[in-house]
């Protein structure tokens, strides 16, 4: 099978420099809020699914949760692991492939790590998977860019320099998706990447969770938990539960 644009980005050291400003300040603002809006018990499982290197998952667990993270990348988890002990495990593993049953209290997909697969069924088969997961009482969390707000005002051309390599990024939106092209040198080589997210809206993902048996209980715009205004609003964070 051939490998998908994902599959090599998100394996790449590079992707870990241009995202740089990614801090765990942040993650652990979003993680503080969210924490105080679904009031886990002291005993809840949390699954962070696309965990990436795992700052989500390591704050989570540091707040006293039993947490696991799963994530495509071998190499982010094996970066993840290092940090790992008896309640806070991480797995490579694919999203659309079940691998608890009605286990996890909580399940967190987080600053879009969703989206990057061709086909409506795939996104859908991946959210049936999340819900299996979640106990009968369970909640799930996705956090996605506000696509109506990253459209409207997306910047074309832009270059950044990062650790001395200079990242020229091309956007642009074609057949439903919000596509970055990444071309740099480094060493003397000359490298190529790309993104290809999907542009879902609110409403996507309401046709999506019908499909899969979930349904939204509340929708925030900001990682303070603000609302959510479909014009002005950075993210688009829902909370959802079994329908």
């Amino acid at each position: 099978m051939q490998r998908k644009w994902f599959q090599y980005w998100f394996n790449s050291p590079y992707y870990h420099i241009l995202y740089s400003q990614r801090n765990d300040e942040e993650a652990e603002f979003l993680i503080d809020n969210l924490s105080a809006y679904l009031k886990p018990s002291a005993d809840s499982r949390i699954l962070d699914i696309a965990c990436g290197r795992g700052r989500h998952a390591i704050y989570l667990n540091k707040k006293g949760y039993d947490v696991t993270g799963i994530d495509l990348s071998e190499q982010s988890i094996r970066y993840a692991q290092q940090f790992e002990q008896k309640n806070l495990h991480f797995f490579v593993h694919d999203m659309r492939r079940l691998s608890f049953i009605n286990y996890f209290d909580i399940a967190l997909n987080l600053f879009t790590s969703f989206g990057y697969f061709e086909t409506e069924k795939d996104h859908v088969n991946a959210l049936k998977s999340f819900r299996k997961g979640l106990k009968a009482d369970g909640t799930l969390v996705i956090d996605y860019f506000n696509t109506i707000k990253i459209v409207k005002n997306l910047t074309r051309q832009e270059t950044k320099t990062l650790e001395g390599i200079e990242f020229h990024l091309h956007k642009f939106v074609s057949e439903g998706k919000i596509i970055k092209h990444i071309n740099f040198e480094h060493r003397g080589k000359a490298f190529a990447f790309e993104e290809r997210v999907q542009a879902f809206t609110l409403e996507d993902f309401e046709r999506m969770f019908l499909k899969s048996g979930l349904q939204i209980i509340a929708k925030f715009g900001d990682y303070s938990l603000g609302e959510y205004h479909e014009t002005q609003s950075d993210r688009l964070i829902l909370v959802c539960k079994k329908a």
